[in-house]
């Protein structure tokens, strides 16, 4: 079994996280699921026109373009803090306020097409990162937001986000109906 397809032990993240990597289905190889879910985010973000993508279901939730936002970022982090634990950097790194990178963000300024090309480029480098990691730098630990954390943990967190924000997107915002 490759090191890719190896579900990570609860002892590899911290537990707020175990909802992101419960949704990662058990039979899945994180990377098969990082790529076949770059095609199916791609495809239900064509169907949202720029009108939509202002939409929040609720007054003070965040809009259409601001979750996608928060995705890009979201991968982005992760991202960034597998390489340096890939790495073996025993740095412990920050954590992030999720909803002040949202409010700075801008994202309602971007089109819908801009915010998906750059989730599709921002996936892409991080299923790039994982491909190329050999099996030690999979399970190296670092600390992020003052919990340990596994490379290979964070992959399965990179999907499990994207997996946990797309079903709110088709629940609350109507995305893919």
């Amino acid at each position: 079994m490759s090191a890719t397809a190896v579900r990570p032990a609860k002892s590899e993240y911290a537990p707020h996280y175990e909802k992101y990597v419960s949704l990662v289905p058990e039979e899945d190889d994180v990377l098969v699921a990082l790529d076949q879910q770059l095609a199916e985010t791609l495809i239900l973000l064509r169907g949202v026109s720029e009108q939509h993508g202002t939409f929040r279901y609720e007054p003070g939730k965040w809009s259409v373009k601001e979750v996608l936002g928060h995705m890009i970022d979201t991968e982005r982090i992760m991202a960034y803090r597998a390489l340096r634990i890939a790495r073996n950097d025993r740095t412990p790194l920050s954590g992030f306020e999720q909803d002040d990178y949202v409010k700075d963000g801008g994202f309602d300024q971007r089109s819908v097409a801009s915010l998906a090309r750059e989730f599709e480029q921002v996936r892409r480098a991080s299923i790039s990162l994982f491909r190329n990691l050999d099996p030690e730098a999979w399970e190296r630990r670092g600390t992020a937001n003052n919990a340990e954390v596994s490379a290979r943990a964070l992959a399965y967190i990179i999907a499990g986000h994207e997996l946990h924000h797309k079903a709110i997107l088709k629940e609350k915002y109507g995305l893919g109906i």
